[in-house]
């Protein structure tokens, strides 16, 4: 085994305190960013489908001619955010609506004259369901003359895109704050093993060895607490997904990416910690 490697494994039996403590740390801060990323990933797979039913509804006027419908109609197929275009009768609408309101049904049936209007339904593309898209192709259908009144649901849409932001950057500030105590802890640990071994660390400059020779150790040291913390948090966030997901609601796991990417991050921002502690405590030995 080389000698930083075999350096490094005996940090962890010198220490085994603090070596626990960086890993517990780092395994906490990263367990919190993977709650936060379980839901934040539920949520936008709830709205994802949410926002597959968006669509844009144009009521149009008794007077309407089919000529005006179909010109309308092929305009705004031309639309980049537009993907398709249905025409819903009047006939056809009160149809759906006794279908769908059954507990209206005698007094649908009771209707001399149909009031429900004809309308245009617009479904959107995926990727163009933001508000400002939706925004734009009702301003479109509003200069139509033979359309009475455009409906899209404008606030429970921007209300979807506002949890979105929320989580993420619930996710980012939390997760943030537990790193940097991640840190501290790692930077401590560092500074410890750095007193600790200061007259080995001595003796191994005046044989010549360098700073990069001398710091390798404690790099990976920190790299193993990163790796060891990574590998703990996603354990642990598969935990209470499996809980949530038997006792609550059923959840999706994460993609497989996002669950390396997490221990990749851990063994990262282990080998950084130690990096920065390393090379601040090594000019006061």
């Amino acid at each position: 085994m080389p000698y930083s490697l075999r350096e490094a494994f005996s940090a962890f039996r010198r220490t085994p305190l603090l070596a626990l403590l960086s890993v517990v740390a780092i395994s906490l801060s990263l367990f919190v960013v993977g709650l936060f990323a379980l839901t934040a990933f539920n949520i936008r797979r709830q709205i994802e489908r949410i926002e597959e039913r968006v669509e844009v509804i144009a009521y149009l006027r008794d007077d309407a001619t089919i000529e005006q419908v179909q010109l309308a109609g092929l305009e705004l197929q031309g639309m980049p955010e537009v993907l398709r275009i249905d025409y819903v009768s009047r006939e056809d609408a009160l149809a759906s609506a006794v279908q769908e309101l059954k507990e209206f049904r005698e007094v649908f049936s009771d209707l001399e004259v149909n009031p429900l209007p004809a309308s245009l339904q617009i479904r959107l593309r995926s990727g163009r369901r933001a508000p400002a898209d939706l925004e734009r192709v009702a301003a479109r259908l509003t200069a139509y003359e033979f359309v009475e009144d455009v409906s899209f649901g404008r606030d429970w849409v921007g209300k979807i895109v506002s949890l979105r932001q929320i989580a993420g950057g619930a996710t980012a500030i939390i997760g943030g704050a537990f790193a940097a105590v991640a840190g501290i802890i790692i930077a401590t640990a560092v500074r410890i093993s750095v007193f600790a071994r200061r007259e080995e660390i001595q003796i191994m400059r005046l044989v010549g060895a360098t700073d990069g020779f001398i710091q390798r150790p404690f790099l990976f040291e920190g790299l193993l607490a990163g790796s060891v913390g990574g590998l703990l948090a996603a354990g642990l966030t598969f935990a209470a997904f499996r809980v949530v997901s038997l006792t609550l609601f059923e959840l999706e796991w994460l993609p497989p990416t996002w669950a390396l990417i997490g221990v990749a991050a851990g063994a990262l921002y282990g080998l950084l910690s130690s990096a920065v502690a390393i090379r601040m405590h090594l000019r006061a030995v």
